[in-house]
């Protein structure tokens, strides 16, 4: 069949085998939305508009993350022309090759925090190709033409490599997530030792790879004519200098004008991530670090914003430390004597409610913390304020409501805030994490450390005291084994003690030590993960209760986030509904707590268990004095701001947008409503209120 007369012209110009790497990338990037859409049928509302909306706007993504794929290509073919090799230009190009590389290792364009062995591999390749660009400038003419055909040929094998792995990396990623890649995406790439460490162990990634390179190499060379032909043309360096120009002004648009906001047409979830290009949402997630609010989201006037947070934080026995409306600092005081008891706080990897047998589980994975749910405060309403541990620490530590953007824990400047630990650590408590992995993932380390806490990680474990470990860390019985030496320190020191443990066994791989539950660590399902920690933490309570300190202890057995909050809205209420249990044998009178908690309330709540008396910056509040109907919870997504509040669901997301729902707490669902003022304006205020703390530093101790 006679091809049309425009292919023709493609197919034979000199810049084909740019074209070639940006169809490849358009092909992949529709095969994969198709094969994700597949894997999500249920979930996806399946109506004309959101399929054509689907993938013509999926288009727009890909024909733009094509483009920067061609970027690479379009350039060699640009500047490599034989005649470059023959004049003095060869020093210049030297000169910009040398440039690239002084630029990637003293500036910021690859963070400082990224994996060293990634760092040093994106060098080494431009130090490489600096080295063989010089090589070719003084080699015979035609050892270059030969050599330059190799260069062409793996570049855009690397082209199509990285696309193809991608394509794989998107599956996998979807599959746990049920989303393009977003900010967790952009961790998984700064913390490589971690995430391709899990990867390996989750996976079989060896045959992944060396499957993905056959059949790259192989659908390569079977074009490799077609591809490779154009290069023997010789066009004038104007001539090629205009097309490639011409041919560089698409990615130039797409950087300019692409917007993820253009995915978010449809009221179904999946089909807005569906329509999104996964690197192009990677890109958007990575230079949007940190949304700025006042930008993005719609706003009151700081005044009246502070007034009503005022108002909503005002309680019994809280009085605020003068008029000024900006300041949200209150002494709080309690009529009961002080209890001086230590405090323990077992931060639980994805514990979703619904995991356990009280929340309607037939599984029986939980034995340890069913059993326990009967001996405690058990609270029944509580949700997390974010799908990652970073904003379950955050929350817990700070109990602020998650401002959008990556979590305060990991964004530079987090110093000396207000926190749980400088709260105790001021009132002659030891204040301690105590983490099963290594501290410096997450930035774990430095945010704890500088925010009235010491920091125990793995390093604190000799070799022999390590029964199992993953790439995660530990397993939690070896954490919790830790965490009982240093409180045993802690009570020889004659100091009340706050220990946060956090565990790390409930995550992918979910692998544990054998022998310990009835499920096989090789089976690699979370629901033996989940089952071994109830083990791990059951075990640890038991063995506490030997200890003299225990009497005098409080624990607090709460989830960082849920295993999942992917569904077919925007924030699912069931995606971030977990447990916690208070147990104190002879200090707390077991009861059940069905009032709506956030998990910002957690911190002065355990404070008025201990009925202390301190100056509060904090936004969460004691639910145990909060007024009745002053119940809300706060949760998110990075740019999704939930606030929950009797039975309405107010959603913030950019560019000042502002919804409402009732949302079924059964399912999931939501059912859009009509905007309600005074909630409106509560849920701005508390979000807008946080990140105005927050910008001005004036959340610090």
């Amino acid at each position: 069949m006679k091809r049309p007369a425009l292919m023709n012209r493609i197919v034979n110009s000199y810049y084909y085998p740019a074209f070639f790497a940006g169809f490849f990338a358009i092909s992949i990037s529709f095969i994969t939305r198709l094969l994700l859409l597949l894997k999500s049928s249920s979930g996806v509302d399946w109506n004309v508009g959101n399929i054509i909306g689907l993938f013509g706007i999926g288009l727009l993504f890909d024909l733009i993350i094509a483009s920067y794929f061609m970027i690479p290509l379009v350039l060699h073919l640009w500047w490599t022309n034989e005649r470059i090799y023959a004049n003095k230009a060869r020093i210049g190009m030297a000169a910009v090759f040398l440039v690239i590389i002084l630029v990637l290792v003293f500036s910021d364009l690859i963070p400082k925090d990224f994996n060293q062995d990634l760092r040093t591999g994106v060098i080494a390749y431009f130090v490489i190709r600096l080295l063989i660009y010089l090589g070719l400038t003084f080699a015979g003419s035609n050892f270059r033409s030969k050599w330059r055909k190799v260069i062409l040929f793996i570049d855009l094998f690397l082209i199509m490599y990285i696309l193809v792995f991608n394509a794989v990396s998107e599956w996998f990623f979807w599959d746990e997530f049920s989303a393009r890649y977003n900010f967790i995406a952009v961790d998984y790439l700064v913390y490589t030792t971690e995430v391709i460490g899990n990867i390996r162990e989750s996976y079989p990634i060896g045959w992944l790879l060396l499957g993905i390179f056959l059949v790259v190499l192989i659908l390569l060379w079977l074009v490799r004519k077609p591809i490779l032909g154009p290069i023997e043309q010789r066009p004038v360096f104007v001539r090629r200098s205009f097309y490639a120009l011409l041919i560089l002004m698409i990615p130039l648009a797409g950087f300019f004008w692409g917007n993820s906001k253009y995915r978010a047409f449809s009221k179904n979830e999946y089909v807005n991530e569906l329509a999104g290009n996964g690197i192009f949402e990677f890109g958007t997630a990575f230079w949007h670090n940190e949304l700025d609010f006042f930008k993005y989201y719609q706003t009151l006037p700081d005044q009246e914003a502070f007034t009503i947070l005022r108002k909503e934080l005002s309680q019994p026995g809280s009085e605020f430390t003068d008029s000024n409306v900006f300041n949200i600092e209150r002494r709080i005081r309690y009529t009961e004597p002080e209890k001086r008891m230590n405090v323990v706080m077992i931060s639980v990897e994805s514990l979703s409610a619904d995991f356990m047998q009280a929340f309607g589980s037939d599984k029986g994975i939980t034995p340890q913390l069913d059993s326990l749910s009967k001996e405690s405060l058990f609270f029944t309403n509580l949700y997390s304020s974010g799908t990652r541990t970073v904003r379950g620490l955050e929350a817990l530590a700070l109990s602020i409501p998650p401002t959008p953007g990556q979590s305060i824990v990991k964004r530079p400047e987090n110093e000396n805030l207000f926190s749980l630990g400088s709260v105790l650590k001021s009132k002659g408590y030891i204040t301690q994490y105590i983490y099963g992995g290594y501290g410096y993932f997450d930035n774990m380390n430095y945010f704890f450390s500088n925010n009235g806490y010491t920091v125990i990680d793995r390093t604190a474990l000799l070799p022999g005291q390590i029964h199992y470990a993953n790439i995660w860390g530990v397993a939690d019985e070896d954490l919790f084994s830790l965490a009982l030496q240093t409180m045993d320190k802690n009570y020889k020191e004659g100091k009340p003690f706050f220990s946060q443990v956090m565990t790390v066994s409930n995550h992918r791989p979910f692998t544990f030590p054998d022998g310990r539950i009835d499920i096989l660590s090789s089976s690699q399902v979370r629901e033996g993960a989940v089952k071994y920690t109830d083990y791990a933490i059951g075990k640890f309570l038991r063995d506490a209760r030997q200890k003299s300190w225990f009497s005098n202890t409080i624990f607090v057995v709460v989830a960082d986030h849920c295993a999942g909050s992917a569904g077919s809205v925007k924030l699912p209420v069931t995606g971030y509904h977990i447990p916690m249990l208070i147990y104190s044998p002879g200090t707390i009178i077991p009861q059940k707590i069905d009032r709506l908690t956030a998990q910002i309330d957690i911190a002065p709540t355990i404070l008025g268990l201990l009925k202390l008396d301190y100056t509060s910056k904090f936004i969460g509040q004691d639910i145990f004095t909060l007024p009745v109907g002053g119940e809300r919870a706060f949760i998110s997504t990075y740019q999704g701001l939930g606030y929950l509040k009797a039975g309405r669901l107010v959603i913030q997301s950019p560019v000042k947008m502002i919804e409402e729902f009732i949302p079924d707490f059964i399912n999931g669902k939501a059912i859009k409503t009509a905007i309600t003022d005074s909630l409106e304006k509560q849920a701005i205020a508390y979000y807008q209120c946080t990140s105005w703390l927050i910008k001005n530093k004036k959340f610090t101790r």
